[in-house]
């Protein structure tokens, strides 16, 4: 194992033979705080979860060294093919030790270094807080890369309401609002309960900020006749 990263359909051992310094992993994100001071009283006002109910994250960042080994390419033409390929884009990325799930956002070169035996390559990294499972619920499993041990399969793709239907959806960490697409019988849309909740779907796609998976289960109960389709993705830290 060399503990590799693959960025889009590179991978940093396979096509590029660099050797992390460390196991490379990516940083925890940094908390949204908002303590708020009381003037003449002892104390803060912690507002950090006051309008969600939950923390949010700032973007990961960090930095990662790779050993380049001299003499599998010319130090000048991999640099530039590294630099052509990653520098300032925006990609998925999977860990080897951790290849279940994926990171996105951007990533940059940020120095070449050069001795007579190794040169070192440095890589920076600012992205999304959460890691997301490899397929969203409209997409399909694939078998090779799934977690036997871990994974969830999904498939929440034009579920066929018949006057009721109830469907749970394992929650991840991350707090999510699924898109749910109606195609109704009668053209006027469904119904879907959520605890004790009960909300109004119209024709096409809706958005319901009421309506948020985290880390408990939920179900949703649809009324209606026709078909359903539940768009989530979950994330974990």
């Amino acid at each position: 194992m060399y503990h590799s990263i693959t960025f889009g359909d590179k991978n940093t051992w396979d096509d590029w033979h660099l050797i992390p310094s460390t196991r490379p992993l990516f940083n925890p994100p940094d908390v949204k705080t908002h303590v708020v001071d009381i003037p003449g009283a002892n104390g803060q006002i912690n507002l950090t979860e006051s309008l969600t109910g939950y923390p949010l994250y700032e973007n990961r960042t960090g930095s990662w060294e790779f050993n380049v080994v001299n003499g599998y390419q010319d130090w000048d033409v991999l640099y530039s093919e590294i630099l052509g390929y990653l520098h300032g884009k925006t990609m998925k990325a999977y860990l080897e030790d951790d290849r279940y799930f994926y990171y996105e956002g951007r990533f940059e070169v940020n120095k070449w270094e050069s001795d007579k035996w190794w040169s070192k390559i440095t890589i920076d990294y600012d992205v999304y807080p959460y890691k997301k499972e490899p397929n969203t619920s409209l997409e399909p499993w694939l078998w090779d890369p799934f977690d036997f041990e871990y994974g969830i399969i999904r498939d929440y793709s034009e579920l066929v309401v018949d006057g009721s239907l109830s469907l749970e959806i394992l929650g991840r960490q991350e707090p999510v609002v699924p898109e749910i697409t109606v195609d109704s019988d009668s053209g006027s849309g469904m119904t879907v309960n959520v605890g004790s909740k009960t909300y109004e779907l119209s024709e096409g796609v809706n958005v319901n900020p009421n309506i948020v998976i985290g880390e408990a289960n939920v179900t949703l109960v649809f009324t209606g006749n026709g078909t359903v389709s539940v768009n989530y993705q979950g994330g974990m830290l």
